[in-house]
């Protein structure tokens, strides 16, 4: 969790880099040599390549001077600058050894650490060791993406099952109305750490809507499936209908059919019973329009999630989290890998914003109208090419999920992806048309 105090001393700013490095690792630890590249796929990176990229992406910005100097592995540009090396080269290379590249990353790390502990913290400092922490959190979630597309083993470091908190069992899905009205959608300035893309909160006019109190449930996308939702070309925009063709989609990337009726999904290696309770999860954009259109529904714009996740209508007051100012617990959002899974959509009642939405925090990625954009006034950080490449060309994901880091999250956070991308850890809610 970062806040204000987080950054008044080195321990403070190392912490963080630490943990993410741990966690990282032990997602790695299990793998063999030959899963360590693993196969060549669509929206991928080989695991190695994934274990070396965050070692130089440290390096790169905390020791060489933002590229002003080599990098202590030769050739390490070549190889792990993610911007200029596309995914479909990044099985072409001749990689270090995993003891190499283990070595390389962890000597990165060392140093790091002994710069930053030779001094007091400078601005430069703050940002920097908090980009490098966060970027490989983000990198952990991309990583568990993949072992799951892969059909790796469940990683030893998480939980063996799913968590199961507390449910209400006379919860039903429903509707919650918000009233609209002037709304700063994005960051405020006394945020202490935002990505570029977040900046800065902006008034926007919204109209009054009703929003899903839950993501959409397994047991609500199968009926789209039984009803032949992927057939049926009235339910797909024209993009979607070609992507859909195109991929041969009939169903949810990890489902397959168990008998009439009857739905498994696979989780890392295994195969499970569909739970109907539990969020859709590993659906695209295309198919969260396209089960829209055939329930009558639509998808939120950013602007009404942000403001059903965070804004008090009482008070006019727009909070950090949906529940409030104070940090995340898993009694109020499924995080920090501490559930092992997505888990029930009644869950977590503790965690409901002032409107009554549940999970806007964790649990899955949600999936929301709007194409990434800049927000007015829009200046790039010192990453550049974290957002400015692309706007315009992906769309919008709000909330986090079950792999995200507490410290990373909050309601004003935007994750974006290319609309086909269905190995991500998400689903959707809906609005009302």
């Amino acid at each position: 969790m970062i806040t204000p105090e987080t950054f008044t001393t080195s321990d403070a700013l190392l912490d963080p880099l630490l943990d993410a490095r741990r966690v990282e690792l032990a997602l790695l630890d299990d793998l063999t040599d030959a899963q360590m590249l693993g196969a060549r796929g669509h929206f991928l990176e080989p695991p190695i390549w994934e274990m070396g990229h965050v070692g130089w992406f440290q390096e790169y910005w905390l020791l060489r001077g933002r590229g002003g100097a080599d990098s202590i592995l030769p050739g390490a540009d070549a190889i792990y600058d993610s911007f200029n090396v596309s995914y479909t080269r990044r099985w072409d290379h001749c990689f270090p050894s995993r003891a190499a590249t283990l070595a390389y990353i962890t000597e990165v790390l060392r140093r790091s650490v002994a710069r930053l502990e030779s001094r007091a913290p400078c601005d430069d400092d703050v940002y920097f060791y908090t980009l490098a922490a966060l970027h490989e959190d983000m990198h952990a979630e991309n990583l568990t993406a993949i072992l799951q597309t892969l059909g790796y083993a469940r990683p030893a470091s998480l939980p063996p099952a799913p968590g199961s908190p507390p449910l209400d069992p006379e919860f039903r899905s429903h509707d919650v109305t918000v009233p609209g009205g002037a709304f700063m959608l994005g960051a405020d300035p006394g945020e202490p750490f935002v990505f570029d893309n977040e900046k800065w909160a902006h008034p926007v006019e919204v109209a009054p809507f009703r929003i899903a109190a839950t993501p959409v449930t397994n047991a609500e996308f199968q009926a789209f499936v039984d009803d032949g939702g992927y057939r049926r070309r009235e339910w797909w925009g024209r993009r979607g209908w070609d992507w859909r063709r195109r991929e041969g989609a009939e169903h949810p990337l990890f489902w397959s059919p168990q008998g009439r009726g009857y739905w498994f999904e696979r989780r890392f290696d295994r195969r499970v019973p569909l739970d109907p309770w539990q969020p859709v999860v590993h659906v695209n954009w295309y198919e969260a329009e396209a089960f829209c259109r055939w329930a009558g529904r639509r998808l939120p714009t950013e602007a009404e999630w942000e403001m059903a996740a965070t804004l008090d209508p009482a008070t006019g007051r727009k909070h950090r989290f949906p529940w409030g100012e104070a940090p995340p617990t898993r009694e109020r959002a499924n995080l920090d890998y501490l559930a092992g899974a997505p888990i029930d959509v009644r869950a977590l009642p503790d965690g409901d914003s002032p409107v009554g939405c549940r999970q806007m925090v964790g649990n899955v990625w949600e999936w929301v109208a709007d194409t990434f954009e800049p927000y007015p006034g829009f200046v790039c950080d010192p990453y550049k090419e974290y957002s400015e490449p692309h706007f315009g060309g992906k769309h919008v994901l709000k909330g986090g999920c079950w792999t995200t880091r507490s410290r990373l999250i909050r309601g004003t956070w935007r994750n974006f992806f290319k609309r086909q991308r269905r190995n991500v850890i998400a689903g959707f809610r809906t609005a009302a048309r």
